[in-house]
This record gives C-alpha cells, sequence and structure tokens, in this order.
C-alpha cells in the first residue's frame, strides 16, 4: 500500500502487548484490506509496554505504508492502550481491532454502512446476534464467563448491548473526544465505561452482527480479571454519579 498525503478518512487502531508473531500476519492483512477498498487510512498500532519485538515488528512493515506505533513506556492495559489511539488518531472515524484479528478486518464493511445508512456515532461489532457468526467458539467456561459479566453489565448499567466485550469497533473520534479524554478505566471493563458515556451522552450507538473466531491465546485471566472488570463497572456507575465524566458545557443524566 502506497504512502499518502493528507488526512485520512480512517484510522486502524490495533491495541496490543507481546503481538509480534500475530502482527508478523495480521498487518499485512490490514493493509491488503486498505488497498483492496481503495481507503485513505492509516493503521495505528499501540504498543502498551510490550516484552518482545511488537514495536520492531511494527514499524518496520509500517515503514512500507501509511502508519505508525504508539510506545506506552510501561503495560498499562488494553483501555490505556485505545484511549491513547483514539486521541491519537489522525482521522475522524476510527477503527479499533483486536491484534489477533479474531473479528476479520473485512467486517468493517458491515459497520461503515450501518453507520451510513443509520447517521450513527459508531457501531460495535457483536458475536451475539442473531447474525452473528462464531466459527470458532471460546472454551465454555470462558463463554461462560463473558455470558454472566454481559448479564451483570445489563443490570448495574442499563446497557442495550449483548456484547460489549468484542475487540471491534467503529467510532466517530470527533464525537467521543470529550468523553474518552475523561475515561478513567485501563484494563478490559473499558468498553463498558465508553458505550455507559456514549449511552448517558446522548451518542448513537448500534451493535452488529460479525463473523468472530476465538484465538485461544487470549490474556484474559478469568480468575485476576472478572472481578477486576466487575469492581470497574460500579466505579463507572459511582463516577459518573458524581458528575466526575462531565465534559464541559454538559451534564450527564441523574440516576443509572
Amino acid at each position: 500500500m502506497a504512502a499518502a498525503t493528507g488526512r485520512p478518512h480512517l484510522s486502524i487502531v490495533v491495541p496490543a502487548f507481546d503481538e509480534e508473531q500475530r502482527l508478523r500476519v495480521n498487518l499485512p492483512a490490514i493493509a491488503r484490506y486498505v488497498e483492496e477498498q481503495r481507503l485513505e487510512a492509516e493503521i495505528l498500532v499501540v504498543d502498551d509496554g510490550s516484552r518482545d519485538a511488537t514495536a520492531r515488528v511494527a514499524e518496520s512493515f509500517l515503514a512500507q505504508t501509511r502508519g505508525r506505533v504508539l510506545r506506552v513506556g510501561e503495560n498499562r492495559g488494553k483501555g490505556h492502550a485505545v484511549r491513547g489511539g483514539l486521541l491519537a488518531a489522525a482521522a475522524r472515524w476510527v477503527l479499533v481491532t483486536d491484534a489477533d484479528l479474531s473479528t476479520p478486518i473485512a467486517e468493517h464493511a458491515r459497520l461503515a454502512a450501518a453507520v451510513r445508512d443509520h447517521d450513527l456515532d459508531g457501531a460495535i461489532g457483536s458475536r451475539a446476534l442473531p447474525g452473528s457468526r462464531v466459527e470458532v467458539r471460546q472454551a465454555r467456561p470462558r463463554e461462560l464467563m463473558g455470558k454472566s459479566f454481559n448479564l451483570l453489565v445489563r443490570a448495574l448499567t442499563g446497557l442495550p448491548f449483548r456484547d460489549t466485550q468484542c475487540g471491534f469497533k467503529l467510532l466517530d473520534r470527533e464525537r467521543m473526544r470529550p468523553l474518552v479524554e475523561r475515561m478513567v478505566i485501563e484494563r478490559f471493563a473499558f468498553d463498558v465505561e465508553l458505550l455507559y458515556l456514549c449511552m448517558r451522552f446522548g451518542l448513537r450507538v448500534e451493535e452488529i452482527p460479525v463473523v468472530w473466531r476465538n484465538d485461544p491465546r487470549t490474556t484474559v485471566s478469568i480468575v485476576t480479571d472478572a472481578p477486576r472488570m466487575l469492581l470497574d463497572v460500579l466505579r463507572v456507575r459511582w463516577r459518573f454519579r458524581r458528575g466526575l465524566y462531565n465534559p464541559a458545557g454538559a451534564s450527564g443524566v441523574e440516576g443509572g
């Protein structure tokens, strides 16, 4: 993909922690999709304090195309990496995708069509809708953990989404920036924080069924991460009720 000039129409943000091997395969896949679709896009890899050659591999590949690497000095968590990528992106529209491409990059077209056709501020990929296609499932305990977490999230926040945690989201950076700047969750519950703020401050986000294939090399731990995620959801509610998320000139909806 030849380098382009001017502001891109799409920024593709890839949070990465020890993803050297996956990026060797998946960065070229992302670049091929961009070229085939003739998108004016940049690829932004956020290296979240990796211990391997993640940053070097990404920089070597992106030197041939339109992209860059943001380096985080120490591992802070996926939420911190995504937030940094959203704030650093050059385009108005940002696609956040996991480095393993569990949701194939071509599913971007489905989210982009939904955003265009329904005048949305964001579209999130979902593994849990009737039209979703899960081609490789998670192990049963992990799948049950995900479903239980989603039920708790919906009960605690009022969010309507059946899958907040799919790592494939297309977001209007300009509309969401005032909220992203005030986000504080650094690990896996950041998706809930973002979607909760979108709902509370009136941004329009829809859940879109996508193809998804589990990669068993996940970094999410059932033992350590699940309790932390639940505590983070409660923290989001507490902060919202105290007005700590309010952008300048905005006021949140009371209660919740």
